[in-house]
């Protein structure tokens, strides 16, 4: 639940409060308001940010049958939930028709209590950021652009993505990143801890390749003694995370034995250091990220269903560099004054055509691959303008990987095929010269790039465009 909503438990009994508040407090719900007069409960509601209320159904004064109806009519948004001593079902039914999201009887075990308040929270945030994600979705500005500043980007794509960031980021619960290698999933990931403006740390780990008992230790931490050379306590990452963000890179890889222990920490808010049979509590935010297909691994039986679904609130895919190409001239740009500073150069003029060059590439890297590109032209660069054949080189040697790739791969009846031909059937002649205008519009008239697209040479060009007039 987001930092800024409260649980307000309404009982006329001063023992009954603190058994709630003593129970919910150790289950990691922190945020509550204890009400012993049934008087002071609507000026509550109208002065505080309250995520769930806890009402008894017997006090003085107001009751909680009287109080029931006037909260779900003046505050519908508000899930309550009725604690009461009779075990009727005539009451309870009463209750449910009037309004209340939950109908529990004292006294109320623990683990029920903590369940249910939870469920309505996790409701309550729901409906919050279903109602400001569609004011903010009809915004064009952001409130924390600084938090995105290290995005370099016009594209309508990634600023409804970062609006909707500033959306979820304060809510607490996981957030799964996804998208291709280099797209930029750790620094969204920064991004989301800036807005949620949380005073701990941000914690990064890589989790590929880890196997269980490095993931526990890694981030659960262990106990003297918990094995041998275990001299000492240390605290896992989770631990340095408190109060902070915890990011969890690669999610993907993570064996099933590990995903049964982050599953407890997300939903529970709970982990065990290894060698202790005391559970410890973390609010770390918890986001993850992967360039794997988790649906994918889920249906193949290599990704927990109840895992992956509870990572599935908060869900960011993030586009590749292909489908944004018109940021690669700010990019370009971007890039080259950064190497530049780097290098102690003195930031180099790149070729009108560069741009255009890079338009027609598939950066299987994305801007980590371009960052790279630029870094390699400008270490290599004398003066004057900026040379094309490192990128020319760079482009040819994976796009020739990539043709060998796809001689080797023998294509599945369900991907799509390369060209469609709706209607009409083309003749040979009509179809080359469709490539050929096709090339020249993605190359913006640049003969020789529009020949390296159609893998012949710059006068066959020509010749066919001459042919064409």
């Amino acid at each position: 639940m987001g930092p800024d909503f409260s649980v307000l438990i309404v009982d006329d009994e001063k023992d009954a409060l603190l058994c709630c508040k003593v129970a919910l407090r150790y289950a990691g719900i922190r945020n509550l308001i204890l009400c012993q007069d049934s008087r002071d409960v609507m000026g509550i509601l109208g002065r505080q940010r309250i995520g769930a209320v806890l009402l008894d159904l017997t006090m003085p004064h107001i009751t909680g049958g009287e109080l029931l109806p006037m909260i779900c009519r003046e505050y519908p948004e508000v899930p309550t939930i009725i604690l009461t001593g009779a075990n009727e079902v005539e009451t309870a039914v009463g209750c449910m028709k009037a309004g209340a999201f939950d109908y529990m009887v004292k006294p109320v075990e623990e683990s029920r209590l903590v369940s249910g308040v939870r469920r309505a929270l996790e409701i309550r945030e729901l409906q919050h950021v279903a109602s400001l994600l569609g004011e903010r979705m009809q915004s064009d500005s952001l409130e924390h652009p600084e938090a995105f500043a290290s995005f370099v980007t016009a594209d309508p794509q990634m600023h409804a993505i970062f609006r909707y960031v500033e959306t979820v980021a304060r809510t607490g619960k996981p957030v799964l990143l996804t998208g291709e290698t280099g797209v930029g999933k750790e620094i969204l990931a920064k991004s989301v801890h800036a807005v949620s403006v949380r005073p701990g740390p941000f914690v990064p780990v890589n989790v590929a390749g880890v196997d269980d008992n490095v993931f526990s230790d890694t981030l659960f931490g262990h106990v003297r003694g918990a094995f041998t050379g275990a001299d000492t306590a240390r605290g896992g990452l989770i631990e340095h995370a408190a109060d902070g963000t915890l990011f969890l890179d690669e999610i993907g890889d993570l064996s099933v034995a590990s995903q049964v222990k982050l599953l407890r920490l997300l939903q529970e808010g709970e982990y065990m250091p290894v060698g202790s049979d005391i559970p410890r509590r973390s609010n770390a935010r918890i986001i993850v990220a992967t360039n794997q297909d988790l649906d994918q691994l889920q249906a193949a039986g290599r990704f927990r269903r109840d895992l992956f679904f509870r990572l599935q609130t908060h869900r960011v895919y993030i586009p590749p560099l292909r489908e944004r190409t018109a940021d690669l001239r700010m990019l370009l740009d971007h890039f080259l004054e950064g190497a530049a500073r780097a290098l102690d150069k003195k930031k180099p003029t790149a070729p009108p055509e560069l741009a255009v060059l890079l338009a027609t590439y598939q950066f299987p890297g994305n801007v980590r691959e371009l960052e790279a590109m630029v870094f390699e032209a400008v270490s290599h660069h004398q003066g004057g303008v900026l040379s094309m054949e490192s990128f020319r080189r760079h482009i040819g040697n994976q796009n020739g990987n990539a043709g060998s790739a796809k001689r080797m791969h023998q294509p599945s009846s369900h991907e799509e095929p390369l060209l469609s031909v709706p209607g009409k059937f083309p003749t040979l002649k009509e179809a080359s010269d469709f490539l050929v205008e096709e090339a020249m519009r993605r190359a913006e008239g640049n003969q020789t790039i529009a020949a390296r697209m159609l893998g012949i040479s710059r006068p066959a060009v020509s010749k066919r465009l001459k042919r064409n007039d």
